[in-house]
């Protein structure tokens, strides 16, 4: 499912994405050239990453919604009515909860603070947000998409901190730039593989 839906967003927007990686990439290694600041591969990645994923919520909730002059101010109206684990309960709030945990992510990481709530506050206004320009250009504004919303959001911030927690109890020499750096490139390749379909190719080439 996650699968399906990189690959139509990747599909629809990478003009896009392509466009506005180059420039920032650019941008970014002509900056720490220029002031003879030292590259940290894994901070640099997790920065495009982050952008590259706004990006993507921005076609998500800007283009892909089909739903249109939509106005729900009821609490759980739209979630209850959905039976749970059916399909539809799945892409509308399970969705909903994993589109903004890398949201809660990634703006834990760049606060750096052992604290939810400041999270918790951006998400509410990131999704508010959202959810107000929706109904402007006729498009559907859910109180419950706001509520899912800062669930995922929570659920990001959390697994910050607790992944921060597990890397603060290794070894020095598994907190070093090298070792992490390793670990994103592998990381970084195996996502591309998965997403390219390059595990199948090698399996029918070995078999």
């Amino acid at each position: 499912m996650i699968k399906d839906v990189v690959l139509e967003i990747f599909d629809a927007a990478w003009p896009m994405i392509v466009i506005f990686t180059i420039i920032l990439s650019s941008i970014r290694i002509t900056y720490l050239v220029l002031n003879k600041k030292e590259f940290i591969l894994y901070k640099e990645l997790t920065s495009l990453l982050f952008i590259i994923y706004v990006l993507s919520l921005f076609y998500i909730v800007t283009f892909q919604d089909d739903t249109y002059s939509t106005l729900n101010l009821i609490p759980f109206k739209e979630i209850l009515r959905y039976n749970v684990l059916s399909k539809s309960f799945i892409k509308n709030v399970v969705g909903n909860i994993l589109l903004y945990m890398p949201f809660g992510l990634f703006v834990t990481a760049y606060l750096n603070k052992k604290k939810i709530y400041p999270t918790i506050i951006l998400t509410t206004i990131t999704s508010i947000s959202i959810e107000i320009v929706q109904l402007i250009i006729g498009r559907v504004f859910d109180v419950d998409d706001i509520l899912l919303n800062i669930i995922g959001g929570t659920l990001g911030a959390l697994l910050f901190l607790w992944l921060d927690n597990i890397k603060n109890k290794l070894p020095t020499v598994l907190k070093k730039d090298w070792f992490i750096n390793l670990i994103a490139i592998l990381f970084l390749l195996v996502a591309i593989m998965y997403f390219t379909n390059l595990f199948s190719f090698i399996k029918d080439v070995v078999s």
